[in-house]
């Protein structure tokens, strides 16, 4: 269920860990907490969030679906200002506690509901969105050392990188409505190219944004009824 203004004071049993030192950056107009066990929220990711917020205001109505929300910064400033409801989604449960409590910090808790599954269990079968955003893991498995501050599950793409990617495209295929955009993180022209052959009947990239040398933003549209 949606997050409750009233919750704001209540601090998960997630968040409370003694190992873990709570942070605070700067993400766009917010201010995003998390931790060590959670990805670090990348300044440079408000450009996607900037896209969503701007094919919203030309989309139909209807919910945000984020997928990998980690601490939820994308989503809450994809909606932020805006009258969208989000659907959050993560299987990491501090990455969900951590997204709670930033969409109350935002004054967003009544209108997001972060869900704590897997992809393949999130949605109900007749769920329906405008836009999908996602932030997937990315980096190839041979690679993940090279991050070493990251959480290995929030970075892991499998071998290609493009695993967990392929997974929000099928959510996507089955979850958007005719004419509706997912805008999916990747993390190089060259798994754009690899997106953009094998995203198969139904979906269709239409535009790619690199705000950032070290990521991209693929616009895929779902095409048909």
């Amino acid at each position: 269920m949606p997050v409750r203004a009233g919750e704001a004071k209540r601090v998960p049993a997630a968040m409370t860990s003694t190992a873990a030192r709570l942070r605070t950056t700067r993400i766009g107009t917010l201010d995003i907490a998390y931790d060590d066990r959670v990805l670090r929220p990348r300044p440079w990711t408000a450009a996607h969030a900037a896209w969503a917020a701007e094919v919203l205001e030309e989309a139909p109505p209807g919910p945000v679906l984020e997928l990998f929300c980690g601490a939820g910064h994308i989503g809450l400033l994809s909606v932020l200002g805006s009258d969208r409801h989000l659907v959050a989604v993560d299987l990491d449960p501090v990455a969900c506690d951590y997204a709670r409590a930033n969409a109350v910090a935002a004054g967003l808790g009544a209108v997001v509901e972060v869900r704590n599954a897997d992809l393949a269990d999130a949605l109900a079968a007749d769920e329906r969105f405008p836009v999908v955003v996602a932030d997937p893991p990315w980096v190839e498995s041979g690679r993940t050392g090279d991050f070493p501050e990251d959480p290995l599950t929030a970075i892991d793409g499998g071998p290609d990188g493009l695993a967990l990617a392929r997974r929000a495209l099928e959510v996507a295929r089955g979850h958007l409505l005719p004419d509706g955009v997912m805008l999916l993180q990747l993390g190089s022209l060259e798994q754009v190219a690899e997106v953009r052959s094998t995203t198969g009947t139904g979906l269709v990239v239409e535009e790619v944004r690199q705000p950032d040398p070290t990521g991209v933003v693929v616009c895929v549209r779902r095409t048909g009824g």
